[in-house]
């Protein structure tokens, strides 16, 4: 069992709480990471595999996620072990269940994330009340509908090709995860222009070297099928999508999907990383030294939690895209300058943004939790 306690530093942890209510085979982790720029905002991840290792990489993404992006929040994270596909009573259960679990946890606000939606959050509206990424039915601004994470990678994908030696339109495309993330990157470049050339989720990839139809493929998954189900191009499974020839790949699903194992695989000349964690550290390293431009997952991906602050705020939906557009591509290009400058990797260069912001938030209070 891996020793939570090796990673932390002086910005966190500041609380781990372990979730264990038999009743509804409830067992989950919260980690609270910081809280010197405000409540710890971050999503409740599902899935059969999940760790405190790594809810902790997760909750941290999100301190430096939500300085990056110059949010009043800190970072915090949940993960629930289950099937997210688990009957929707089922389902609905374990998340209520989780609300009032955390009811008095005041220092992290509930939000969707990988395996829980717009209806979960729902639920726990329905319990406690402290929550964002909601229906519009109920308030919300749903983040997932309208594609606010896409949206932003659009942005700083847009910026960041402003360093690479290509251009957007005609740019192959392959996107890993085609979910609630990945189709709307995936429409929103395609309507630059960029040709998608490849995709994956949970059941396997599809391939075409002359394009596949971003709104089939989004039709197919409204149904309830797979990108592999699609009438035309190759098929492969789902772990071979890094091995597509493209321009840019991004990954939009699970963590450390590229690692020292399948790195040199990667064909891409830039990657914009729209899940949180999805490369190990070694493996942006190897990639920027063969001349592939990486940018960070906390700074391309900052559109959805830019959306459910503005949410929490009680921002309006129209105004949402033009901030998260603005936040995006001013970080991104701050970040890719001082990496040029520097001779650094962009990662580095975003973390010296991020911890610098958190550091300077610490120091105008005495840091406890509230």
């Amino acid at each position: 069992m891996t020793d939570i306690w090796q990673f932390a530093d002086e910005l966190g942890p500041a609380k781990i709480l372990h979730v264990y209510e038999p009743s509804v085979n409830l067992q989950a982790v919260l980690v609270v990471d910081n809280v010197a720029m405000g409540p710890a905002l971050g999503g409740v991840r599902m899935a059969a595999d999940v760790t405190t290792e790594e809810c902790f990489r997760l909750a941290r993404a999100m301190t430096l996620k939500n300085a990056a992006a110059g949010l009043a929040h800190g970072g915090g994270k949940v993960v629930v072990c289950g099937d997210p596909k688990m009957p929707k009573p089922d389902k609905e259960r374990l998340i209520r269940a989780l609300a009032c679990s955390l009811r008095d946890v005041q220092e992290y606000i509930f939000a969707p994330d990988m395996g829980t939606d717009e209806e979960c959050m729902a639920w726990v509206k329905d319990e406690i009340g402290r929550v964002v990424g909601l229906p519009v039915e109920v308030g919300g601004i749903p983040l997932d509908e309208i594609g606010a994470t896409g949206w932003g990678l659009c942005q700083a994908t847009e910026v960041a090709l402003e360093f690479c030696d290509f251009k957007l339109e005609k740019a192959r495309l392959a996107i890993q995860g085609f979910g609630a993330v990945g189709k709307h990157v995936a429409r929103f470049l395609a309507a630059k222009n960029a040709i998608l050339v490849g995709a994956a989720d949970s059941q396997g990839a599809v391939y075409h070297p002359d394009g596949l139809d971003v709104q089939e493929l989004i039709k197919l998954k409204e149904a309830g099928q797979s990108v592999a189900d699609y009438p035309q191009g190759k098929k492969f499974d789902r772990d071979e999508v890094i091995d597509f020839d493209c321009d840019i790949w991004i990954p939009a699903a699970r963590p450390d999907v590229v690692n020292e194992e399948n790195m040199h695989r990667l064909k891409a000349r830039l990657v914009v990383q729209g899940a949180n964690i999805p490369f190990t550290y070694g493996a942006e390293q190897y990639l920027h030294d063969q001349g592939v431009l990486c940018i960070p997952d906390f700074i391309a991906n900052a559109g959805g939690v830019i959306c459910a602050a503005m949410e929490y705020q009680g921002a309006s939906q129209m105004a949402v895209f033009e901030v998260i557009a603005e936040k995006v591509r001013h970080n991104t290009r701050l970040v890719l300058e001082e990496s040029r400058t520097k001779k650094i990797l962009p990662r580095e260069a975003a973390l010296n943004l991020a911890v610098q912001r958190v550091k300077k938030a610490m120091s105008f209070k005495r840091w406890s939790i509230f």
